[in-house]
């Protein structure tokens, strides 16, 4: 006869198996760090762009003379962070076996696509019409509606990060000309710590396994 500890095991085994089949648990926590420090340098680069020296409620934007600079330091930025996410997920996959295009992914990327798709199209638009002081409120709050709206199809964690990224975006909002701090905030600390914080509660418990 099996023992308690054997049932437990097998209870264990098939809660792991139907929580794989349902959500996409390959994200790397190692990623969530560099992703937080690659846009910890690009928000510094930006902030010396765009303001004069001076005390920082005095400082005076020209960010309209600028506009493609920062479209290109920003491109630079998500492409980096990109190949970053891409590059650590895969190795995370070949190491448990897993498979990276399933129905858990393509559910967890078509629901972080639409609000992020809808935020990219609604700041080009403000952008174009040159309507700069909606860029930091908006990328941070429509990232956050997209990790609310994914995070059933990932670890939990994901939208408790979604809830710090929209109320960083509100603040933004509320003080725009600290719009450069607050996007430093939500996609640089945040993501480290996040990352952190991933790293040690699952991945590190998979390399010693």
């Amino acid at each position: 006869m099996k023992t308690t500890d054997q049932y437990l095991d097998e209870i264990k085994e098939i809660k792991k198996m139907m929580e794989q089949s349902t959500r996409f648990l390959s994200l790397s926590g190692l990623s969530g760090v560099l992703i937080g420090i690659y846009a910890l340098i690009g928000a510094f680069i930006a902030y010396k762009m765009i303001y004069l020296p001076g005390p920082l409620e005095y400082r005076k934007v020209y960010a309209n003379e600028i506009t493609n600079e920062l479209f290109l330091l920003a491109s630079l930025v998500l492409l980096l962070s990109l190949s970053t996410v891409l590059w650590l997920t895969f190795s995370k996959i070949r190491n448990t076996n897993q498979r990276f295009w399933s129905a858990s992914s393509r559910r967890l990327l078509i629901n972080l696509a639409i609000p992020l798709i809808t935020g990219g199209i609604l700041i080009l638009i403000f952008s174009y019409r040159g309507v700069h002081a909606v860029i930091a409120p908006f990328s941070l709050i429509f990232y956050g509606l997209a990790l609310v709206n994914a995070a059933k199809y990932t670890r939990q964690e994901i939208f408790y990060m979604g809830l710090v990224e929209i109320g960083l975006g509100l603040l933004s909002a509320v003080f725009p000309g600290m719009g450069i701090v607050f996007w430093a905030l939500g996609f640089g600390l945040v993501h480290i710590i996040y990352g952190t914080v991933m790293h040690f509660r699952y991945d590190r418990k998979i390399e010693q396994a």
